[in-house]
């Protein structure tokens, strides 16, 4: 999975989808981001140019959809492993899976809404169904941006894990899944998805979902990425392209980060300590402090002390 769509790596995306489902051997699929991010939605850039635009229109009308297998079930299970920024059609792409690990400092939203760019890869059906209307609808018409926690409170994502790790913790999910008799697993899974939304009402929705966009949300697409193209045509490094991470030695990559958040975590927990120790001490020695004072003598005493002692002879 790269960071970014263009116009191919939808349909491959597809294939590579119909060849999963089959093959026999292969019970889970695993998607992923390379390269520091999930995936930012399509490549702007690539369909903002004058002579794409009608290309632009036939890349998001694909019958399968334009970032994947998006408007129907897949077979099987797939687990996604969620890193950087996962964004518009991007996210619609994370929605068809059935369960999303998401790293801590990974974010989601819908931010093709500044765009004018529509929801045409089953969003608007699949995101309502997991975490209700209300709260799908502010994702959707605001397109703000959404963080790991607040995404795992409201059922968007089903793990969250440290930051360089949500590969192994994919994989490691897929692994379970793969170990259980798959004739059962698959037929309580399909179950749980007709009791969601019945699959014929699942495939009408999803063609209301392509048909209601007119001609004017077209226009309005294509005034979006024009307006990108002018203001990030010479900018190769956007806003929410976090960081460049390669695949390679991923597993030596997430042993480095597990053992250097356990060793930040061991250096709060001292400094926390050494500050309530100094805290303790403060007090103490404010206590002390009032215990010391000299308080002025009383009159009676002061009285017994003036007497002059008897005088020896």
């Amino acid at each position: 999975m790269l960071r970014k769509f263009g116009k191919l790596l939808g349909q491959q995306l597809c294939d590579a989808f119909a060849n999963f489902e089959a093959d026999d051997t292969s019970p889970v699929a695993v998607l992923y981001g390379v390269g520091g991010s999930f995936c930012s939605g399509f490549d702007i850039l690539e369909m903002s140019t004058d002579e794409k635009e009608e290309i632009s229109v036939d890349i998001l009308m694909r019958p399968e959809g334009s970032v994947g297998p998006t408007r129907r079930q897949i077979k099987k299970p797939v687990v996604c492993g969620i890193n950087g920024y996962c964004i518009a059609n991007g996210l619609e792409l994370a929605l068809m899976c059935d369960l999303r690990v998401m790293e801590e400092s990974a974010v989601l939203g819908f931010f093709n809404r500044r765009f004018g760019v529509p929801m045409l890869d089953g969003g608007t059906i699949r995101l309502p169904a997991m975490i209700g209307l209300s709260r799908a609808l502010d994702l959707i018409l605001t397109g703000r941006p959404v963080g790991s926690q607040e995404a795992h409170d409201i059922g968007l994502v089903n793990r969250i894990v440290p930051t360089g790790t949500a590969l192994g913790n994919a994989l490691e999910l897929a692994t379970c899944l793969a170990k259980f008799p798959q004739r059962a697993l698959n037929h309580d899974r399909n179950s749980v998805y007709s009791g969601a939304f019945e699959t014929s009402t699942f495939h009408q929705a999803v063609q209301n979902e392509v048909m209601y966009t007119s001609r004017e949300i077209i226009e309005d697409m294509q005034n979006g990425i024009k307006w990108f193209n002018q203001t990030f045509e010479a900018d190769t490094t956007h806003s929410w392209l976090k960081r460049d991470r390669s695949m390679a030695d991923w597993d030596d990559e997430e042993v480095a980060a597990a053992a250097a958040q356990k060793e930040k975590q061991k250096q709060d927990e001292e400094v926390a300590r050494v500050e309530a120790d100094k805290q303790k001490l403060a007090e103490k020695a404010q206590k002390n402090s009032k215990k010391t004072e000299v308080k002025p003598a009383d009159s009676s005493d002061q009285n017994i002390d003036s007497k002059e002692k008897p005088k020896e002879k």
